[in-house]
């Protein structure tokens, strides 16, 4: 019986195949398009040769719907045998390599090259990215000389750049890397070879740093220190001078009345603004005086401002000096005279309260003799005036003295060029910022000017006179406020104009990397402190200030007082209200919290109370000095005198059941009161010390007992009696030490 046969329609993939073999012989001549073969025929099959066709047998499940649009009898499919679509593909395969072959030949005429052959495979041809057209040999030709342009670009960019290298006096290994744009590894490896150990944070000379730079191929260029630079742009003005006003620094001892002058001179008064009627700042105040404008700077007189009375006198031109006619000439009075005499300017002495019945002007004058002031009347050089300024005697004479005195010195300077002024104070205002106080000494200060002052610099938002109203500009000799420096500024530094704001910048990193340069972190303390034994005790102490000028005397006035067993060491200085910080500060450190003439913020002042830190509030700088004093006297051992009260021998030791062990004495020497210290003596070595337990006195308490008197005694926390141990009672005085 014969079996019946399934045939199977044509594939899909069968179908694309025929037509990409169509598709070969319409294609151009360099390209080509093979068919892959790629059917497979699932299920038993064989060939019929009569029918010269392939037969497959037919599973029962095959379904006829495979084929959509096919009509089928019997179940069978008869498909056309490969041969001779085989061969037309084959035969379309060689004639697209031999065109190929010829026009390489052609393209390549006489020279050698490789053969572009393009691998033609069943799967590219099949494909559904399958390229229609082969890449010409042309776009190969422009592609290779596109990579050969990018690759010598890449050698252009991968050249070293030759840079400009900044040298400080002095550099560390990572900044000068970071100048190159070169690895802080590689530098220190180049320092290596060198025989040279560093570190990346090492600081390297001026000459190594150079060495350096041109090792690596970039040009070095020596940076001028800041001074230089300063005192460039201050050489540039020393043309087109003109005659400025005077600046006039009154100074004396406390409470002479130096302030006093200055109010009658300005028809104002300042010493009622003054805590405890002393200055303790410095003040700043312009007066016109028949159409001529003259400067004061007013100094505290107490010893602690001894800075600041020196900062007065390197500033000004002409020093009053204010001397009492009741008082005469006093420490200060003298300390003021040599820092006069140190800066070199004119002295005018105004002798004050001459109103006064206890008055001397007389007695004043010999004493000015001994330190070398000689009034004109004695054929001296010395201006002195008898003034009073609760009767206005003679002011007007003291103002024509300072005129004629700034006459002689021709006082000259330059106002179309930029300012140079001295930062008389500076502070931390609420709302404004940093505040500073500076008198201009050439140029002109205008609003929106750049500035530097030490190392700190800013722009001049706003400018205010000493009567607090807003200017524009500041001409020498002028006392201002400038609003607008990014930091508190330290008083007595110089204050210098510059172009714009990058040159204000360049000069403040200047100074701040020569600070940085100047401190060696590796230096250590002598071997002498390193191994000393730290016997002494510290008082750390905290200073917020409302001015520089305050809390430098501060500091100083604290550091003056000295103890053998107590010091004291101010771990924070600073200007500004007290903050979070300070208190976080004061709580970790132990240290004392003073506060002058300042508040602390909200947020401060909650955390104080919570962590029970106290913020000493002080307005008068003696009350400072005496808190401190006290607060370091409390770190002082007391004085502790013993008196012996008395002495007893033991005898005997009994047991007592509601007492324990009870040394039974007989009293040797004074008297012996119960509760009263004691110590135990045995073998004149002292085993115990402590307290009387009780006394007892045929078996009943007593509270003493006298010379020659037996008695039982206990001790507190103390059992081990013996005989012929002495009990000896003494009395103890604690006084405390004062500094």
């Amino acid at each position: 019986m014969e079996k019946k046969k399934t045939k199977l329609t044509l594939s899909i993939n069968t179908k694309k195949s025929i037509e990409n073999i169509n598709l070969a012989k319409t294609q151009g001549k360099n390209s080509v398009v093979i068919e892959k073969k790629t059917n497979k025929f699932q299920g038993k099959g064989f060939f019929d040769k009569k029918k010269t066709g392939y037969t497959f047998e037919k599973k029962d499940k095959f379904k006829s719907n495979k084929f959509p649009g096919q009509r089928f009898r019997n179940n069978q499919v008869k498909i056309t045998p490969p041969g001779n679509d085989y061969e037309k593909r084959k035969l379309a395969e060689q004639r697209a390599t031999k065109r190929l072959k010829e026009e390489t030949a052609k393209e390549f005429k006489g020279k050698t090259s490789k053969k572009r052959e393009q691998k033609l495979t069943v799967s590219r041809a099949l494909s559904d990215k399958i390229e229609t057209r082969a890449r010409s040999l042309a776009s190969l030709k422009r592609a290779k000389l596109k990579e050969n342009r990018s690759k010598e670009e890449l050698k252009e960019n991968l050249k070293p750049i030759k840079r400009d290298v900044n040298i400080p006096e002095a550099i560390t290994v990572r900044e000068l890397a970071n100048r190159m744009a070169e690895q802080s590894s590689s530098v220190i490896k180049h320092l290596f070879s060198m025989g040279v150990n560093v570190t990346i944070n090492q600081t390297l000379a001026a000459d190594t740093a150079e060495y350096l730079v041109k090792e690596f191929g970039h040009n070095p260029i020596r940076e001028t220190k800041a001074e230089e630079i300063i005192q460039k742009i201050k050489d540039s003005r020393s043309e087109n001078l003109i005659n400025r006003p005077p600046i006039v620094t009154v100074m004396g001892h406390v409470d002479h009345g130096k302030t006093s002058v200055l109010d009658a001179l300005r028809k104002t008064n300042v010493v009622s603004g003054e805590f405890g009627g002393i200055t303790q700042h410095v003040g700043a105040y312009q007066i016109e005086h028949n159409s001529k404008k003259i400067t004061f700077i007013d100094t505290p007189g107490h010893a602690a401002f001894t800075e600041m009375r020196a900062r007065g006198s390197k500033l000004t031109d002409i020093v009053v000096l204010v001397v009492a006619a009741n008082d005469g000439v006093k420490p200060q009075t003298v300390e003021s005279i040599k820092h006069a005499k140190a800066a070199k300017v004119p002295i005018v002495v105004a002798i004050n309260k001459c109103d006064l019945p206890d008055a001397d002007p007389q007695k004043v004058k010999n004493q000015l003799l001994e330190h070398e002031l000689i009034a004109e009347e004695l054929s001296g050089e010395t201006l002195m005036v008898e003034i009073s300024t609760k009767t206005k005697k003679n002011l007007d004479k003291l103002i024509e003295s300072i005129i004629l005195q700034a006459e002689i010195l021709d006082l000259k300077t330059n106002f179309e060029s930029k300012a140079t002024g001295v930062v008389l104070e500076s502070k931390i205002d609420v709302g404004r910022g940093p505040v500073v106080n500076v008198i201009i000494t050439s140029g002109t200060l205008k609003k929106g000017d750049y500035f530097v002052s030490g190392l700190k610099w800013g722009k001049a938002r706003a400018l205010i006179n000493d009567l607090g109203k807003n200017i524009d500009e500041a001409t020498p000799s002028v006392p201002i406020e400038i609003l607008g420096i990014n930091g508190a500024a330290k008083a007595g530094d110089e204050l210098v104009v510059l172009e714009n704001e990058k040159e204000a910048k360049d000069l403040c990193d200047t100074r701040i990397q020569e600070t940085k340069d100047g401190k060696n972190p590796l230096t250590f303390v002598t071997q002498e402190s390193a191994f000393k034994d730290k016997t002494s005790k510290e008082l750390n102490i905290i200073v917020k200030a409302d001015v520089h000028g305050s809390s430098e005397a501060i500091k100083g006035a604290i550091n003056q007082i000295k103890n053998e067993e107590v010091k004291s060491k101010i771990i924070l200085s600073d200007i500004g209200m007290v903050t979070e910080t300070d208190v976080n500060l004061a709580k970790a450190s132990n240290a004392v919290l003073i506060a002058f003439n300042v508040k602390p913020s909200k947020e401060a002042k909650k955390l104080a109370e919570k962590e029970k830190i106290k913020i000493a509030f002080y307005n008068i700088i003696y009350e400072v000095l005496d808190y401190v004093k006290k607060r370091m006297s409390g770190l002082l051992e007391p004085d502790i005198k013993e008196d012996i009260t008395g002495s007893a021998e033991i005898l005997e030791i009994f047991k007592v059941s509601s007492v324990g062990k009870v040394a039974g004495s007989k009293v040797v020497e004074g008297e012996i009161l119960s509760g009263s210290s004691a110590r135990v003596i045995r073998d004149s070595a002292v085993i115990y010390t402590g307290k009387i337990g009780s006394i007892f006195r045929e078996k009943n308490q007593a509270k003493q007992v006298s010379t020659g008197q037996e008695c039982g005694i206990t001790l507190r926390d103390f059992n081990d009696y013996k005989k012929k141990d002495i009990i000896e009672a003494f009395k103890s005085t604690i006084t405390e030490r004062m500094i």
